[in-house]
């Protein structure tokens, strides 16, 4: 289960920031999370918990705002929705796609008291 160590790696950014401003207590973690990144958001979800319960963040939450794959045709320029992970242009049929969402795996805010 990759999403434990992605989780840890969340917490030592909040960590050092919380550090580095003097933060008193976190209320808040968003993230978004890519299609393409493979990350089940519910088991995210489950390693935060389980990593803050004994910790000074036990009462914060993890936002997670999942980005939807897309692309663009590199034959046509048409841009869309990339779904069940078709990489085929649905305007011109080519499979010359460049992928510009999706991939994201990052914090996008904290909210601290």
């Amino acid at each position: 289960m990759h999403e434990m160590s992605i989780v840890q790696s969340i917490l030592d950014i909040v960590d050092e920031y919380m550090t580095k401003e003097n933060g008193r207590k976190l209320m808040e973690v968003a993230v978004e999370v890519g299609e393409l990144v493979a990350v089940v958001p519910d088991s995210l979800t489950f390693c935060y918990e389980a990593l803050v319960e004994n910790s000074p963040y036990r009462e914060s939450k993890l936002i997670i705002n999942i980005i939807p794959l897309t692309g663009t045709c590199s034959d046509c320029n048409y841009s869309f929705k990339i779904e069940n992970f078709e990489f085929v242009c649905p305007n011109c049929k080519s499979s010359s796609i460049a992928v510009k969402g999706g991939q994201e795996l990052r914090i996008t805010h904290l909210e601290v008291e």
